[in-house]
């Protein structure tokens, strides 16, 4: 991994044979999320070391799978959508999420038998 990224970012200059084996580096290229009451985000604000670092609000759930980012369903349309599930996993997350936007604590009815 180091190894490619530093033929990516000088990609003309000779391999220093003095920076060790390839497996001795862990190069994280991925943006971190962290819940906003957990508690590294409570060591952060206490260390003062959110001067660092750049906090934005996320519009939902996001998973990496095959190569790529994806959404994680949080609506009908986006589980029918959605390319982490199959088809009989779609139609039970549709389900699901109809199942909720029905439910009322007062009226057992909408409860299912739950």
């Amino acid at each position: 991994m180091y190894f490619q990224l530093y033929r990516k970012f000088r990609p003309n200059k000779a391999l220093p044979t003095d920076i060790g084996r390839d497996r001795d580096y862990a190069v994280d290229l991925v943006p971190k999320f962290i819940i906003a009451s957990g508690e590294l985000t409570k060591i952060l604000v206490h260390t003062d070391v959110t001067r660092y670092l750049e906090f934005k609000q996320i519009a939902g759930s996001f998973v990496y799978r095959d190569g790529r980012i994806s959404k994680v369903p949080s609506t009908e349309m986006e589980a029918v959508k959605s390319p982490l599930m199959g088809l009989f996993e779609k139609r039970r997350a549709k389900k699901f999420f109809e199942f909720l936007q029905g439910w009322k604590d007062d009226d057992p009815t909408t409860h299912q038998g739950t």
